[in-house]
């Protein structure tokens, strides 16, 4: 036997243990033990109750249940004047969730199956998925390919050569991580949105006065949309042109995840990045690679903009002049490969074992 090497069954069929791990991921072993693994991915998430309800359906009727509802009603899919929620998995939020699926790129099975509860128990932004031409949900969103608008394109409007100022809060900013490192984290954000739209941004020292006003708050702060604590709602932002800009201060904010070694750091730089789509009237996109796909798991970073995202905010302002399409950013929205890369490693685990065994 070779160093390294652990063989699972007897031959003719033995295959190497290492090379199960490295082409079936955890995702997808954990397929297996499905309720164990989810638990212990979300062991400090503010939503971590809801792994209970793994592998519902509609008809089912889990304790609780009223409670998911609720948060399907946060976020849109759920009308929001519909107060009488029962545990009941009824047909009206057998409808929600297929549109959850479909909305965060999810196989649109209807249940609560283990890939989606992963992605409801993520940590995500607080800016509401859904949208329709009357503007019902959170921030009423309308549908473009996969990135969306707000309801009515809103966009900020200015004299060419467009330049927005942004700053922050003087009495809400978190104390564990230096200014100089904040300011170059969302320095950095502003710049890749920068590079692709003809809008130039610079900070401002007169927060009062500022376009986008940033700031880190806890709870209920008054806008209308509570903070939840760790691991829930990461931030939200305002369309234009409202400026607002609000980080959870329960977080734990990171810059640089060699520094910052907690299981539960969520980066500054990603996040920012996210949000200032919503400042400048991106809404989310249902591309699991894009920087407005709603979800940010922890010590994760997603900073590069994609094509979805481009797309999205050249659309509203035009593109800026010095900007070259870099194909890595292609994000394929016909292909089924990029949309669950996945499958992919499923099949070429499948054909290296089939040349393994010999068949």
């Amino acid at each position: 036997m070779f160093p390294f090497f652990s063989y699972i069954a007897s031959p003719p069929f033995s295959i190497p243990l290492f090379l199960l791990v490295f082409l079936f991921p955890l995702p997808i072993l954990a397929t297996y033990s499905a309720t164990g693994n989810l638990t212990n991915f979300i062991a400090n998430n503010t939503w971590h109750t809801f792994a209970r309800f793994i592998d519902a359906e509609k008809g089912s009727r889990p304790d609780g249940m009223a409670d998911l509802k609720r948060y399907f009603t946060r976020f849109g899919y759920l009308q929001p004047e519909n107060q009488n929620l029962t545990d009941i998995f009824d047909n009206e939020f057998e409808q929600a969730l297929i549109q959850y699926q479909k909305n965060l790129g999810l196989s649109e099975t209807g249940r609560l199956d283990y890939t989606t509860m992963k992605v409801i128990v993520s940590p995500r932004c607080g800016v509401g998925d859904i949208i329709d031409a009357g503007g019902v949900g959170v921030g009423g969103l309308k549908t473009t390919r996969r990135f969306t608008y707000f309801y009515g394109q809103p966009r900020w409007v200015r004299d060419a050569p467009m330049m927005l100022t942004y700053a922050f809060s003087p009495g809400y900013v978190i104390d564990y991580v230096g200014m100089p490192e904040i300011r170059a984290a969302f320095a950095a954000a502003f710049g890749r949105w920068s590079a692709a739209i003809p809008v130039n941004f610079t900070e401002a020292e007169n927060y009062g006065e500022a376009d986008i006003r940033i700031g880190w708050y806890s709870g209920d702060h008054g806008d209308g949309e509570a903070f939840d604590g760790m691991l829930g709602v990461l931030a939200h932002a305002f369309s234009p042109e409202n400026g607002r800009f609000h980080l959870d201060a329960a977080e734990r904010w990171a810059v640089d995840f060699e520094a910052e070694r907690s299981k539960v750091a969520i980066d500054l730089e990603s996040v920012a990045t996210h949000e200032i789509g919503h400042v400048l009237g991106l809404a989310h996109s249902s591309v699991k690679e894009a920087v407005m796909y709603p979800s940010l798991s922890p010590r994760t970073r997603k900073v590069g903009l994609r094509k979805d995202d481009v797309d999205g905010i050249q659309a509203l302002y035009g593109s800026n002049p010095n900007y070259r399409y870099d194909s890595r950013l292609e994000s394929d929205l016909s292909s089924g490969w990029a949309v669950d890369p996945q499958r992919r490693k499923v099949l070429m685990a499948v054909a290296v074992c089939l040349l393994w065994l010999g068949l």
